[in-house]
């Protein structure tokens, strides 16, 4: 890879699509658009969010109002304190990376949580399109099997609808995603962001709802340094306090999605600064 400006959206749930969509508006509105970017890396929310942003069919405003509202159509999920000590366990019992993404895999392999068809149904309805967009568009999942990432775009095999539905697959919450024959899980198992992709770009924005990393699985801020290392300027915005009360202890609320939308349209405006100096150049 190479160019000059990445967007890199990562992942958090419901409540991570809503408070990216207020952000991008927010800055848009400021005098910011981000949606000029010579590449955008969405990770699990964050790839329906690039889904939607590339296509050419949305302003931001239209794409924040999208989320206001009844969330109609989708489905009521919990990412609970019993799943994310099964995650933890699986870290705790590995050596390597690979081995922790391989283990959550077969995790969300032996879970009974409904069909493929089922939630593709409901990811279908959040896209304005379901073809790949001109611009580069990289939409990051992981091999439930092997634990590899697989980076999709227009040029890698699947669909747009089945790169982001096995990129929003949470182990334990949906099913694998299958594609091409093979079972894939969220790319946020592998990093929250994947900022690490837009290597070799020279100013690259991260929008990343979740801002912690956890053992095997690097921070959005680790990822964001390393650019920077490489000479990279680089604008990472994270939730701010008020955000995160909104987000709740439940990111796959759907209820939460309008509110924290709006947090992040709230938010936008004291990074508009930033943003202007790292997109403009």
């Amino acid at each position: 890879m190479g160019g000059d400006t990445a967007l890199v959206l990562g992942g958090g749930g419901l409540t991570g699509v809503g408070w990216e969509c207020g952000i991008l508006y927010g800055l848009a509105r400021a005098g910011v658009d981000l949606t000029t970017a010579d590449l955008v890396i969405g990770t699990s929310a964050g790839s329906v969010v690039g889904a939607q942003l590339t296509s050419g069919l949305l302003t931001p405003q239209e794409l924040y109002e999208r989320q206001l509202g009844d969330p109609r159509g989708e489905l009521p999920a919990r990412l609970g304190a019993g799943l994310i000590a099964r995650y933890a366990l699986a870290m705790a019992r590995s050596r390597d990376v690979k081995a922790y993404r391989r283990r959550v895999g077969a995790l969300a392999l032996a879970a009974d949580t409904g069909t493929e068809a089922e939630r593709r149904t409901v990811l279908a309805a959040r896209l304005v399109s379901h073809e790949w967009p001109e611009r580069r568009l990289v939409v990051t999942a992981v091999d439930a099997l092997s634990g590899e990432l697989k980076a999709f775009d227009r040029d890698g095999g699947g669909g747009l609808l089945d790169a982001v539905s096995a990129s929003c697959a949470v182990p334990g919450v949906w099913p694998p995603v299958t594609v091409g024959g093979r079972r894939f899980i969220d790319g946020g198992i592998r990093s929250a962001t994947n900022a690490d992709l837009a290597a070799g770009y020279a100013r690259v924005v991260v929008i990343a709802p979740m801002a912690m990393g956890a053992g095997l699985i690097p921070s959005p801020a680790a990822q964001a340094d390393r650019l920077r290392a490489a000479g990279t300027r680089v604008l990472l915005i994270t939730p701010s306090a008020a955000a995160r009360k909104v987000f709740g202890r439940n990111v796959l609320d759907p209820a939460r999605r309008d509110p924290a939308a709006r947090a992040g349209l709230d938010q936008a405006a004291g990074h508009a600064a930033e943003a202007r100096a790292v997109w403009s150049g």
